[in-house]
Protein backbone atom coordinates (compact mmCIF):
# COMPACT_ATOMS: atom_id res chain seq x y z
CA UNK A 1 0.00 0.00 0.00
CA UNK A 2 2.77 2.26 0.85
CA UNK A 3 4.43 1.71 -2.18
CA UNK A 4 1.13 2.32 -4.51
CA UNK A 5 0.92 5.85 -2.43
CA UNK A 6 4.51 6.58 -3.59
CA UNK A 7 3.84 5.58 -7.17
CA UNK A 8 0.66 7.67 -7.41
CA UNK A 9 2.64 10.60 -5.46
CA UNK A 10 6.05 10.37 -8.41
CA UNK A 11 2.43 10.38 -11.03
CA UNK A 12 1.00 12.92 -9.62
CA UNK A 13 3.58 15.24 -9.21
CA UNK A 14 4.08 14.70 -13.06
CA UNK A 15 0.56 15.23 -14.17
CA UNK A 16 -0.15 18.35 -12.29
CA UNK A 17 2.85 19.90 -14.37
CA UNK A 18 1.57 22.91 -16.50
CA UNK A 19 2.50 21.28 -19.53
CA UNK A 20 0.97 17.89 -19.09
CA UNK A 21 -2.31 19.56 -17.69
CA UNK A 22 -2.34 21.38 -21.12
CA UNK A 23 -1.73 18.79 -22.73
CA UNK A 24 -4.40 16.04 -20.84
CA UNK A 25 -7.03 19.01 -21.42
CA UNK A 26 -6.44 19.34 -25.15
CA UNK A 27 -6.66 15.97 -25.52
CA UNK A 28 -9.43 15.78 -23.54
CA UNK A 29 -11.31 18.42 -25.41
CA UNK A 30 -10.12 16.96 -28.63
CA UNK A 31 -11.89 13.75 -27.68
CA UNK A 32 -15.34 15.06 -27.05
CA UNK A 33 -15.39 16.32 -29.76
CA UNK A 34 -14.50 13.91 -31.85
CA UNK A 35 -17.09 11.76 -30.36
CA UNK A 36 -19.27 14.26 -30.88
CA UNK A 37 -18.90 14.19 -34.23
CA UNK A 38 -20.30 11.43 -35.58
CA UNK A 39 -18.01 9.36 -38.73
CA UNK A 40 -14.43 10.21 -36.53
CA UNK A 41 -13.30 8.01 -33.89
CA UNK A 42 -10.63 7.72 -31.50
CA UNK A 43 -8.43 5.45 -33.92
CA UNK A 44 -8.78 7.60 -36.91
CA UNK A 45 -8.07 10.53 -34.91
CA UNK A 46 -4.77 9.17 -33.20
CA UNK A 47 -3.71 7.98 -36.33
CA UNK A 48 -4.32 11.30 -37.78
CA UNK A 49 -2.36 13.12 -34.94
CA UNK A 50 0.61 10.86 -35.05
CA UNK A 51 2.46 12.77 -36.54
CA UNK A 52 2.96 15.63 -34.30
CA UNK A 53 3.84 13.56 -31.04
CA UNK A 54 7.56 13.85 -32.37
CA UNK A 55 8.28 17.82 -31.86
CA UNK A 56 6.93 16.91 -27.83
CA UNK A 57 8.05 14.88 -25.29
CA UNK A 58 6.65 11.40 -25.12
CA UNK A 59 4.97 12.10 -21.24
CA UNK A 60 2.87 15.16 -22.84
CA UNK A 61 2.48 13.10 -25.49
CA UNK A 62 0.88 9.79 -24.61
CA UNK A 63 -1.10 11.31 -21.85
CA UNK A 64 -2.62 13.80 -25.02
CA UNK A 65 -3.47 10.57 -27.05
CA UNK A 66 -5.04 8.90 -23.80
CA UNK A 67 -7.00 11.57 -23.44
CA UNK A 68 -8.27 11.55 -26.68
CA UNK A 69 -9.43 7.85 -26.36
CA UNK A 70 -11.58 8.27 -22.83
CA UNK A 71 -12.70 11.80 -24.18
CA UNK A 72 -13.97 9.94 -27.39
CA UNK A 73 -16.35 7.66 -24.91
CA UNK A 74 -17.72 10.45 -23.21
CA UNK A 75 -18.36 12.60 -26.64
CA UNK A 76 -19.78 9.47 -28.14
CA UNK A 77 -22.87 9.23 -26.16
CA UNK A 78 -23.58 13.15 -26.56
CA UNK A 79 -24.56 12.36 -30.61
CA UNK A 80 -25.95 8.71 -29.22
CA UNK A 81 -28.12 10.21 -26.82
CA UNK A 82 -29.48 13.80 -28.77
CA UNK A 83 -29.67 12.82 -32.35
CA UNK A 84 -29.27 8.90 -32.33
CA UNK A 85 -26.47 8.68 -33.98
CA UNK A 86 -23.26 6.93 -31.83
CA UNK A 87 -20.34 9.51 -33.07
CA UNK A 88 -18.17 6.80 -31.52
CA UNK A 89 -19.14 2.31 -32.18
CA UNK A 90 -18.91 1.94 -28.30
CA UNK A 91 -22.16 4.37 -28.11
CA UNK A 92 -24.51 2.11 -30.40
CA UNK A 93 -25.65 0.82 -27.12
CA UNK A 94 -26.03 3.92 -25.37
CA UNK A 95 -28.42 5.06 -28.31
CA UNK A 96 -30.99 2.54 -27.74
CA UNK A 97 -31.88 3.67 -24.31
CA UNK A 98 -30.44 7.83 -24.48
CA UNK A 99 -32.22 8.55 -27.41
CA UNK A 100 -35.98 7.49 -26.08
CA UNK A 101 -35.13 9.30 -23.23
CA UNK A 102 -34.33 12.71 -24.76
CA UNK A 103 -37.34 12.20 -27.01
CA UNK A 104 -39.51 12.23 -24.07
CA UNK A 105 -38.04 15.48 -22.98
CA UNK A 106 -35.14 13.60 -20.54
CA UNK A 107 -31.85 14.69 -22.84
CA UNK A 108 -30.27 16.02 -19.58
CA UNK A 109 -31.01 13.61 -17.23
CA UNK A 110 -29.58 10.89 -20.19
CA UNK A 111 -26.26 13.14 -20.56
CA UNK A 112 -25.76 13.52 -16.24
CA UNK A 113 -26.11 10.06 -16.23
CA UNK A 114 -23.62 9.21 -19.03
CA UNK A 115 -21.06 11.32 -17.71
CA UNK A 116 -21.56 10.92 -14.10
CA UNK A 117 -21.36 7.15 -14.68
CA UNK A 118 -18.22 7.38 -17.06
CA UNK A 119 -16.42 9.74 -14.59
CA UNK A 120 -16.85 6.76 -11.48
CA UNK A 121 -15.96 4.29 -14.02
CA UNK A 122 -12.97 6.06 -15.09
CA UNK A 123 -11.66 6.62 -11.54
CA UNK A 124 -12.28 3.02 -10.56
CA UNK A 125 -10.21 1.88 -13.97
CA UNK A 126 -7.73 4.45 -13.06
CA UNK A 127 -7.24 2.38 -9.23
CA UNK A 128 -7.25 -0.99 -11.24
CA UNK A 129 -4.41 -0.43 -13.32
CA UNK A 130 -2.13 1.31 -10.62
CA UNK A 131 -2.90 -1.33 -8.21
CA UNK A 132 -2.40 -4.28 -10.73
CA UNK A 133 -0.19 -3.29 -12.92
CA UNK A 134 3.44 -3.35 -10.87
CA UNK A 135 2.13 -6.95 -9.81
CA UNK A 136 1.47 -7.82 -13.52
CA UNK A 137 5.20 -6.08 -14.41
CA UNK A 138 6.42 -8.49 -11.87
CA UNK A 139 5.10 -11.52 -13.70
CA UNK A 140 5.99 -9.68 -16.94
CA UNK A 141 9.39 -10.15 -15.94
CA UNK A 142 9.74 -13.78 -16.00
CA UNK A 143 9.02 -14.24 -19.56
CA UNK A 144 11.26 -15.20 -22.13
CA UNK A 145 10.81 -15.00 -26.13
CA UNK A 146 8.91 -18.40 -25.94
CA UNK A 147 6.88 -17.19 -23.52
CA UNK A 148 6.11 -13.68 -25.20
CA UNK A 149 5.58 -15.44 -28.45
CA UNK A 150 3.00 -17.56 -27.08
CA UNK A 151 1.25 -14.33 -25.68
CA UNK A 152 1.14 -12.72 -28.34
CA UNK A 153 -0.57 -15.95 -30.03
CA UNK A 154 -2.92 -15.48 -27.29
CA UNK A 155 -3.55 -11.80 -28.27
CA UNK A 156 -4.00 -12.09 -31.79
CA UNK A 157 -6.19 -15.51 -31.11
CA UNK A 158 -8.30 -13.00 -28.75
CA UNK A 159 -8.31 -10.24 -31.19
CA UNK A 160 -10.08 -12.72 -33.49
CA UNK A 161 -12.35 -14.08 -31.27
CA UNK A 162 -13.85 -10.93 -29.87
CA UNK A 163 -13.74 -9.02 -32.98
CA UNK A 164 -16.86 -8.08 -34.80
CA UNK A 165 -18.45 -9.96 -38.07
CA UNK A 166 -16.69 -12.95 -39.46
CA UNK A 167 -14.09 -14.96 -37.53
CA UNK A 168 -13.06 -15.94 -41.24
CA UNK A 169 -12.54 -12.31 -42.07
CA UNK A 170 -10.91 -11.33 -38.81
CA UNK A 171 -8.14 -14.22 -39.34
CA UNK A 172 -7.65 -12.69 -43.26
CA UNK A 173 -6.72 -9.31 -41.52
CA UNK A 174 -4.80 -10.40 -39.19
CA UNK A 175 -2.64 -12.52 -41.69
CA UNK A 176 -2.60 -9.66 -43.87
CA UNK A 177 -1.28 -7.30 -41.01
CA UNK A 178 1.45 -9.95 -40.19
CA UNK A 179 2.65 -10.33 -43.77
CA UNK A 180 2.63 -6.00 -43.85
CA UNK A 181 4.79 -6.36 -40.62
CA UNK A 182 7.33 -8.64 -42.75
CA UNK A 183 7.95 -5.57 -44.99
CA UNK A 184 11.55 -4.72 -43.69
CA UNK A 185 15.09 -5.41 -43.66
CA UNK A 186 15.86 -8.80 -41.87
CA UNK A 187 17.52 -7.91 -38.45
CA UNK A 188 20.08 -10.59 -38.78
CA UNK A 189 20.99 -11.26 -42.40
CA UNK A 190 20.74 -7.67 -43.19
CA UNK A 191 18.86 -8.17 -46.21
CA UNK A 192 15.87 -5.85 -47.57
CA UNK A 193 12.67 -8.45 -47.72
CA UNK A 194 9.39 -7.68 -50.04
CA UNK A 195 10.34 -4.46 -50.47
CA UNK A 196 10.22 -4.82 -54.69
CA UNK A 197 13.48 -2.48 -54.92
CA UNK A 198 12.05 0.29 -53.20
CA UNK A 199 13.96 2.26 -51.17
CA UNK A 200 11.27 3.52 -48.78
CA UNK A 201 10.53 -0.05 -48.15
CA UNK A 202 13.57 -1.40 -46.61
CA UNK A 203 12.78 0.28 -43.34
CA UNK A 204 9.22 -1.43 -43.46
CA UNK A 205 6.11 0.43 -44.38
CA UNK A 206 5.02 3.36 -42.17
CA UNK A 207 2.81 2.73 -39.57
CA UNK A 208 1.42 6.38 -39.06
CA UNK A 209 0.83 5.96 -42.70
CA UNK A 210 -0.62 2.83 -42.62
CA UNK A 211 -3.08 3.34 -39.47
CA UNK A 212 -4.14 6.82 -40.98
CA UNK A 213 -4.83 5.25 -44.18
CA UNK A 214 -6.78 2.75 -43.32
CA UNK A 215 -8.50 4.52 -40.42
CA UNK A 216 -8.30 8.16 -41.27
CA UNK A 217 -8.43 8.44 -44.84
CA UNK A 218 -10.91 5.08 -45.55
CA UNK A 219 -13.07 6.12 -42.59
CA UNK A 220 -13.60 9.38 -45.17
CA UNK A 221 -14.55 7.82 -48.03
CA UNK A 222 -16.47 6.02 -45.70
CA UNK A 223 -19.04 8.95 -44.68
CA UNK A 224 -18.69 10.66 -47.90
CA UNK A 225 -20.71 7.60 -49.00
CA UNK A 226 -23.59 7.48 -46.57
CA UNK A 227 -26.54 9.16 -47.56
CA UNK A 228 -26.93 12.70 -44.92
CA UNK A 229 -28.86 11.87 -41.58
CA UNK A 230 -32.13 13.65 -41.40
CA UNK A 231 -31.39 14.58 -37.52
CA UNK A 232 -33.55 15.82 -35.04
CA UNK A 233 -31.53 17.22 -32.15
CA UNK A 234 -32.95 17.71 -29.02
CA UNK A 235 -31.26 21.46 -28.81
CA UNK A 236 -34.29 22.89 -26.37
CA UNK A 237 -35.03 19.82 -24.33
CA UNK A 238 -31.24 20.03 -22.80
CA UNK A 239 -32.55 21.28 -19.15
CA UNK A 240 -32.63 20.53 -15.75
CA UNK A 241 -29.54 18.05 -15.94
CA UNK A 242 -29.32 16.94 -12.61
CA UNK A 243 -30.92 13.61 -12.34
CA UNK A 244 -33.96 13.02 -9.82
CA UNK A 245 -33.06 10.58 -6.46
CA UNK A 246 -35.00 8.06 -8.31
CA UNK A 247 -33.12 8.72 -11.16
CA UNK A 248 -30.14 7.71 -8.79
CA UNK A 249 -31.60 5.13 -7.03
CA UNK A 250 -31.77 3.25 -10.81
CA UNK A 251 -28.88 3.95 -12.39
CA UNK A 252 -26.14 3.72 -9.47
CA UNK A 253 -26.21 -0.43 -9.40
CA UNK A 254 -26.34 -0.14 -13.10
CA UNK A 255 -22.56 2.32 -13.00
CA UNK A 256 -20.94 -0.37 -10.38
CA UNK A 257 -22.30 -3.44 -12.71
CA UNK A 258 -21.31 -1.70 -15.47
CA UNK A 259 -17.90 -0.59 -14.48
CA UNK A 260 -16.80 -4.11 -13.26
CA UNK A 261 -17.80 -5.88 -16.11
CA UNK A 262 -15.84 -3.10 -18.62
CA UNK A 263 -13.11 -3.75 -15.89
CA UNK A 264 -12.47 -7.35 -16.52
CA UNK A 265 -13.50 -7.08 -20.20
CA UNK A 266 -10.81 -4.28 -20.74
CA UNK A 267 -7.70 -6.53 -20.14
CA UNK A 268 -8.82 -9.04 -22.55
CA UNK A 269 -7.18 -9.20 -25.99
CA UNK A 270 -9.59 -7.45 -28.67
CA UNK A 271 -11.84 -6.33 -25.77
CA UNK A 272 -12.14 -2.93 -24.80
CA UNK A 273 -15.05 0.24 -24.99
CA UNK A 274 -17.21 -1.80 -27.61
CA UNK A 275 -17.11 -5.68 -26.04
CA UNK A 276 -18.10 -3.53 -22.63
CA UNK A 277 -20.77 -1.92 -23.46
CA UNK A 278 -22.32 -4.63 -25.45
CA UNK A 279 -21.77 -7.00 -22.55
CA UNK A 280 -23.28 -4.65 -19.72
CA UNK A 281 -26.86 -3.57 -22.07
CA UNK A 282 -27.28 -7.42 -22.02
CA UNK A 283 -26.27 -8.06 -18.43
CA UNK A 284 -29.34 -4.82 -17.36
CA UNK A 285 -31.78 -6.61 -19.65
CA UNK A 286 -31.13 -9.69 -17.58
CA UNK A 287 -30.90 -8.87 -14.14
CA UNK A 288 -33.21 -5.57 -14.24
CA UNK A 289 -36.60 -6.63 -12.33
CA UNK A 290 -39.65 -4.77 -13.39
CA UNK A 291 -37.80 -1.77 -14.24
CA UNK A 292 -39.99 1.76 -14.32
CA UNK A 293 -39.52 1.93 -17.68
CA UNK A 294 -39.09 -0.73 -20.30
CA UNK A 295 -36.08 -1.46 -22.26
CA UNK A 296 -35.45 0.04 -25.53
CA UNK A 297 -38.07 2.86 -24.23
CA UNK A 298 -35.68 5.16 -22.14
CA UNK A 299 -34.60 3.10 -19.08
CA UNK A 300 -31.78 4.77 -17.50
CA UNK A 301 -30.29 1.36 -16.64
CA UNK A 302 -29.72 1.06 -20.70
CA UNK A 303 -27.36 4.32 -20.30
CA UNK A 304 -26.11 3.92 -16.83
CA UNK A 305 -24.52 0.55 -17.35
CA UNK A 306 -22.80 0.68 -21.30
CA UNK A 307 -21.91 4.05 -20.42
CA UNK A 308 -19.77 2.98 -17.39
CA UNK A 309 -18.45 -0.29 -18.75
CA UNK A 310 -17.40 1.00 -21.78
CA UNK A 311 -15.27 3.78 -19.94
CA UNK A 312 -13.93 1.36 -17.15
CA UNK A 313 -12.90 -0.82 -20.23
CA UNK A 314 -10.89 1.66 -22.44
CA UNK A 315 -9.14 2.36 -19.01
CA UNK A 316 -8.19 -1.23 -17.71
CA UNK A 317 -7.13 -1.78 -21.98
CA UNK A 318 -4.06 0.41 -20.72
CA UNK A 319 -2.95 -2.74 -18.68
CA UNK A 320 -1.99 -5.37 -20.78
CA UNK A 321 -0.32 -2.02 -23.13
CA UNK A 322 1.68 -0.64 -20.24
CA UNK A 323 3.19 -3.89 -18.40
CA UNK A 324 3.40 -6.37 -21.37
CA UNK A 325 3.20 -4.31 -24.14
CA UNK A 326 0.77 -6.39 -25.96
CA UNK A 327 -2.03 -4.18 -27.08
CA UNK A 328 -5.33 -5.19 -26.70
CA UNK A 329 -7.17 -3.21 -28.77
CA UNK A 330 -6.25 -1.14 -32.37
CA UNK A 331 -6.00 2.40 -30.05
CA UNK A 332 -3.68 0.44 -27.99
CA UNK A 333 -1.84 -0.55 -31.46
CA UNK A 334 -1.45 2.81 -32.04
CA UNK A 335 0.15 3.62 -28.37
CA UNK A 336 2.21 1.19 -28.75
CA UNK A 337 3.40 2.76 -31.85
CA UNK A 338 3.58 6.18 -30.46
CA UNK A 339 5.61 4.39 -27.85
CA UNK A 340 8.12 3.09 -30.26
CA UNK A 341 8.25 6.70 -31.99
CA UNK A 342 9.23 7.88 -29.39
CA UNK A 343 12.02 5.28 -28.59
CA UNK A 344 10.25 3.76 -26.04
CA UNK A 345 10.26 0.19 -25.86
CA UNK A 346 6.77 -0.92 -24.62
CA UNK A 347 7.33 -3.85 -21.72
CA UNK A 348 7.53 -4.19 -18.61
CA UNK A 349 10.83 -2.16 -18.44
CA UNK A 350 9.00 1.03 -18.71
CA UNK A 351 7.56 0.97 -15.34
CA UNK A 352 12.07 0.83 -13.69
CA UNK A 353 13.17 2.37 -16.89
CA UNK A 354 10.18 5.20 -16.97
CA UNK A 355 8.60 5.47 -13.59
CA UNK A 356 7.29 9.12 -14.24
CA UNK A 357 6.25 8.62 -17.78
CA UNK A 358 4.32 5.16 -16.30
CA UNK A 359 3.00 6.60 -13.18
CA UNK A 360 2.25 10.29 -14.74
CA UNK A 361 -0.05 8.76 -17.41
CA UNK A 362 -2.17 6.31 -14.94
CA UNK A 363 -2.58 9.71 -12.56
CA UNK A 364 -3.25 12.11 -15.91
CA UNK A 365 -6.34 9.64 -16.41
CA UNK A 366 -7.77 10.41 -13.11
CA UNK A 367 -7.21 14.01 -13.94
CA UNK A 368 -8.37 13.83 -17.36
CA UNK A 369 -11.70 12.13 -16.01
CA UNK A 370 -12.73 14.86 -13.98
CA UNK A 371 -11.96 17.71 -16.70
CA UNK A 372 -14.13 15.77 -18.77
CA UNK A 373 -17.36 15.76 -16.15
CA UNK A 374 -16.34 19.77 -16.51
CA UNK A 375 -16.33 19.54 -20.56
CA UNK A 376 -18.96 17.89 -21.19
CA UNK A 377 -22.03 19.24 -19.03
CA UNK A 378 -21.46 23.06 -18.36
CA UNK A 379 -20.30 23.07 -22.11
CA UNK A 380 -23.28 20.95 -23.59
CA UNK A 381 -24.48 23.90 -25.37
CA UNK A 382 -21.48 23.87 -27.35
CA UNK A 383 -21.53 20.48 -28.20
CA UNK A 384 -24.73 20.66 -29.71
CA UNK A 385 -23.95 23.52 -32.02
CA UNK A 386 -20.86 21.27 -33.72
CA UNK A 387 -23.45 18.85 -34.51
CA UNK A 388 -25.11 21.39 -37.05
CA UNK A 389 -21.64 21.66 -38.84
CA UNK A 390 -22.24 20.01 -42.07
CA UNK A 391 -19.78 17.24 -42.83
CA UNK A 392 -18.91 18.71 -46.44
CA UNK A 393 -16.64 21.41 -44.25
CA UNK A 394 -15.55 19.36 -42.10
CA UNK A 395 -13.52 16.50 -44.48
CA UNK A 396 -11.35 18.63 -47.07
CA UNK A 397 -9.82 20.80 -43.66
CA UNK A 398 -9.23 16.83 -42.08
CA UNK A 399 -7.56 15.57 -44.83
CA UNK A 400 -5.78 18.91 -45.70
CA UNK A 401 -4.60 18.33 -41.82
CA UNK A 402 -3.43 14.37 -42.86
CA UNK A 403 -1.19 15.19 -45.88
CA UNK A 404 0.83 17.67 -44.23
CA UNK A 405 1.10 15.68 -40.90
CA UNK A 406 2.74 12.46 -43.50
CA UNK A 407 4.85 14.90 -45.36
CA UNK A 408 6.60 16.20 -42.29
CA UNK A 409 7.10 12.47 -41.04
CA UNK A 410 9.94 12.21 -43.56
CA UNK A 411 9.65 14.81 -45.79
CA UNK A 412 9.01 12.89 -49.19
CA UNK A 413 6.12 12.53 -50.96
CA UNK A 414 6.16 8.52 -50.56
CA UNK A 415 4.35 8.58 -47.04
CA UNK A 416 1.39 10.46 -48.38
CA UNK A 417 1.15 8.63 -51.34
CA UNK A 418 1.04 5.22 -49.41
CA UNK A 419 -1.58 6.58 -46.92
CA UNK A 420 -3.80 7.41 -50.31
CA UNK A 421 -2.82 3.85 -51.22
CA UNK A 422 -4.44 2.32 -47.54
CA UNK A 423 -7.37 5.06 -47.43
CA UNK A 424 -8.87 2.94 -50.80
CA UNK A 425 -7.84 -0.34 -49.09
CA UNK A 426 -9.63 0.47 -46.06
CA UNK A 427 -12.46 1.24 -47.80
CA UNK A 428 -12.58 -1.85 -49.64
CA UNK A 429 -12.45 -3.81 -46.21
CA UNK A 430 -15.77 -1.64 -45.28
CA UNK A 431 -17.55 -2.45 -48.18
CA UNK A 432 -16.22 -5.87 -48.28
CA UNK A 433 -17.48 -6.25 -44.43
CA UNK A 434 -13.42 -6.32 -43.09
CA UNK A 435 -12.72 -5.22 -39.76
CA UNK A 436 -9.51 -3.30 -40.08
CA UNK A 437 -8.84 -3.63 -36.12
CA UNK A 438 -7.19 -7.04 -36.18
CA UNK A 439 -5.21 -5.92 -39.59
CA UNK A 440 -3.12 -3.31 -37.25
CA UNK A 441 -2.92 -5.43 -34.11
CA UNK A 442 -1.14 -7.85 -37.06
CA UNK A 443 0.90 -5.54 -38.20
CA UNK A 444 2.11 -4.41 -34.77
CA UNK A 445 2.74 -7.59 -33.33
CA UNK A 446 3.76 -9.06 -36.52
CA UNK A 447 7.68 -8.18 -36.10
CA UNK A 448 7.33 -8.58 -32.52
CA UNK A 449 6.22 -12.16 -32.62
CA UNK A 450 8.98 -12.96 -35.24
CA UNK A 451 11.87 -11.64 -33.32
CA UNK A 452 10.35 -13.76 -30.10
CA UNK A 453 9.95 -16.94 -32.15
CA UNK A 454 14.08 -16.13 -33.56
CA UNK A 455 15.73 -15.62 -29.84
CA UNK A 456 13.23 -18.60 -28.52
CA UNK A 457 14.55 -20.99 -31.27
CA UNK A 458 18.33 -19.66 -31.19
CA UNK A 459 18.35 -20.31 -27.26
CA UNK A 460 17.02 -23.73 -27.50
CA UNK A 461 19.06 -24.60 -30.92
CA UNK A 462 15.87 -24.84 -33.10
CA UNK A 463 14.27 -27.11 -30.64
CA UNK A 464 10.29 -26.62 -31.57
CA UNK A 465 9.49 -28.41 -28.43
CA UNK A 466 10.82 -25.25 -26.02
CA UNK A 467 7.36 -23.72 -26.62
CA UNK A 468 5.79 -26.61 -25.08
CA UNK A 469 8.05 -27.55 -22.60
CA UNK A 470 8.21 -24.04 -21.02
CA UNK A 471 5.29 -24.23 -18.33
CA UNK A 472 4.14 -20.73 -18.65
CA UNK A 473 4.29 -20.76 -22.37
CA UNK A 474 2.40 -23.95 -22.81
CA UNK A 475 -0.50 -22.23 -20.36
CA UNK A 476 -0.73 -19.33 -22.64
CA UNK A 477 -0.74 -21.86 -26.36
CA UNK A 478 -3.22 -23.85 -24.52
CA UNK A 479 -6.03 -20.82 -23.42
CA UNK A 480 -5.19 -20.20 -27.12
CA UNK A 481 -6.51 -23.47 -29.11
CA UNK A 482 -9.09 -23.27 -25.89
CA UNK A 483 -10.53 -19.56 -27.24
CA UNK A 484 -10.94 -21.26 -30.78
CA UNK A 485 -12.68 -24.26 -29.75
CA UNK A 486 -14.98 -22.38 -27.71
CA UNK A 487 -15.43 -19.82 -30.19
CA UNK A 488 -16.30 -22.51 -33.20
CA UNK A 489 -19.10 -24.46 -31.09
CA UNK A 490 -22.58 -23.43 -32.54
CA UNK A 491 -24.37 -22.42 -29.63
CA UNK A 492 -21.33 -19.97 -28.92
CA UNK A 493 -21.12 -18.65 -32.60
CA UNK A 494 -24.84 -18.31 -32.78
CA UNK A 495 -24.66 -16.02 -29.80
CA UNK A 496 -21.31 -13.85 -30.44
CA UNK A 497 -23.41 -12.75 -33.82
CA UNK A 498 -26.46 -12.50 -32.31
CA UNK A 499 -24.04 -9.78 -29.60
CA UNK A 500 -22.34 -7.75 -32.68
CA UNK A 501 -25.18 -7.97 -34.96
CA UNK A 502 -26.58 -4.07 -33.83
CA UNK A 503 -22.89 -2.90 -33.91
CA UNK A 504 -23.25 -2.62 -37.99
Amino acid sequence: MGDLITNLGIGFSTALSIQNLLYALFGCFIGTLIGVLPGLGPVATIAMLLPSIYALDATPALIMLAGIYYGAQYGGSTTAILINVPGESSSVVTAIDGYQMARKGRAGPALATAALGSFFAGCVGTLIIAAFAPPLTEVAFKFGPAEYFSLMVLGLIGAVVLASGSLIKAIAMIILGLLLGQINTDVISGVPRYSFDIPELTDGISFVAIAMGVFGFGEIIMNLGRPAEHREVFTKDVKGLWPSKKDFKEAFPAVVRGTALGSILGILPGGGALLSSFAAYTLEKKIARNPSVPFGQGAIQGVAGPESANNAGSQTSFIPMLTLGIPPNAVMALMVGAMTIKGIQPGPQVMTSNPELFWGLIASMWIGNLMLVILNLPLIGIWIKLLTVPYRFLFPAIVVFCGIGLYTLNNNNFDVFLAAAFGIVGYAFYKLGCEPAPLLLGFILGPMMEENLRRALLLSRGDWTTFLTRPLSASLLIAAVLMILVVTLPAIRSRREEAFKDAD
